[in-house]
């Protein structure tokens, strides 16, 4: 890595560069740590277009830590519905709680403190205690990670054979220690926006002279492509009742579910990112409709036979990590809803006053289509 005089110019010019192109984001306006934390919990595996409104709805709602911390954690995450990866609401929720208990209502400056924290890991407490305390941290994520590798021309796969802990001393080394937030934030953006994945803009690049692998022509090669999971193909039945007021019936969220990681096709609730959902099941493509009706008879109407019928809609597609799930809803007309204990009644229109998940949601949009085209 760099040293000295090049070292001092390669910071100057990143800097430089990000003082005058930086996105305008709404939490580098602000360093208070509860934003700062708040937008990188957020940040995490989502793109900055999706976060942005999300982020303001929030902080709207919790303005600061004890309002989170003493919200129901219903309310959190209808809040979070639809952004997806629903455990970070849930531990950014129990980490606000921890704060306010042992820290007095303020994120810990401490790095030490900050790791003890639910939902906080190396490159988070990097971030946050970086931007808002001006901590001599260094961030490594899959973005800086990609810049450093193409800087020093290092090849092979990131994430294997002890590389992390080298990318992260070489992260280290780079940074400027005088502002480590905003040093921090220009080796982000420059990840994000030029030095990206695919067709890197090195023309545009304010560190390029510098670059080992654009020297050698190996942008295009480094970083190494990631051996992806194989992709577990799952099929679910749905079923969407509707009675003749309009309403649906969604059962609650699981009180427990199967470990982190454990999610397989019969697990639906983990699916469903253990949030309210219409009565789904795993099945066969082949026997969806009659394992639905079975599974109906037994567990939701409690009756030996179904006169209602079951009209197929179009499947939604839907993936979670490495699950593609393919959803085959079913709507089915009552002139009740029967009493399931826990179930909310709810008009299709008005799920978006509970916390479901983008799963449901999709489920919820098929009928909702199906039922204004019969009306039309």
């Amino acid at each position: 890595m760099l040293s000295g005089p090049a070292l001092e110019a390669f910071q100057s010019s990143l800097l430089a560069w990000f003082s005058q192109f930086q996105r305008d984001l709404p939490w580098r306006h602000t360093r208070d740590p509860y934003r700062i934390w708040l937008s990188e919990i957020m940040l995490q595996q989502t793109r900055v277009a999706a976060v942005i409104p999300y982020y303001e709805r929030f902080l709207a709602r919790f303005p600061n830590v004890q309002s989170l911390a003493d919200a129901p954690e219903e309310e959190v995450l209808r809040l979070w519905s639809g952004l997806g990866y629903y455990s970070r609401a849930r531990n950014l929720q129990k980490a606000a709680q921890k704060i306010v208990a042992e820290h007095g209502g303020e994120f810990p400056p401490d790095v030490g403190a900050a790791l003890a924290l639910p939902g906080i890991g190396a490159y988070t407490a990097a971030a946050i205690l970086s931007i808002a305390y001006q901590e001599k941290l260094a961030v490594l994520d899959g973005n800086v990670a990609r810049v450093l590798a193409r800087l020093g021309a290092m090849r092979g796969d990131l994430r294997a054979n002890g590389m992390w802990p080298k990318l992260q001393k070489a992260a280290s080394q780079l940074l400027d220690e005088e502002s480590p937030g905003d040093w921090n934030q220009a080796m982000m953006e420059l990840g994000a926006t030029l030095c990206t994945p695919r067709s890197p803009q090195c023309l545009l690049c304010p560190v390029s002279e510098f670059c080992e692998a654009r020297k050698r022509g190996l942008t295009a090669e480094i970083p190494a492509k990631r051996m992806k999971r194989a992709t577990v193909e799952i099929t679910l039945a749905a079923l969407v009742l509707v009675d003749a007021r309009g309403k649906t019936l969604l059962l609650p969220p699981p009180r427990k579910t199967k470990p982190s990681g454990a999610a397989g096709a019969d697990d639906v609730p983990t699916l469903a990112s253990r949030m309210w959902h219409f009565p789904t099941i795993s099945v066969k493509h082949a026997s969806a409709a009659a394992d639905l009706r079975s599974f109906a008879c037994k567990s939701v109407f409690r009756s030996k036979k179904l006169a209602t019928e079951f009209v197929a809609l179009k499947p939604v597609r839907h993936a979670v990590t490495y699950r593609s799930v393919t959803v085959i809803p079913f709507l089915c007309r009552v002139a009740k809803l029967p009493k399931v204990p826990g179930a909310k009644a709810l008009r299709l229109q008005n799920l978006h006053q509970i916390a479901i998940s983008n799963l449901t949601r999709k489920v919820a949009r098929a009928a909702e289509k199906v039922m204004a085209s019969a009306v039309g």
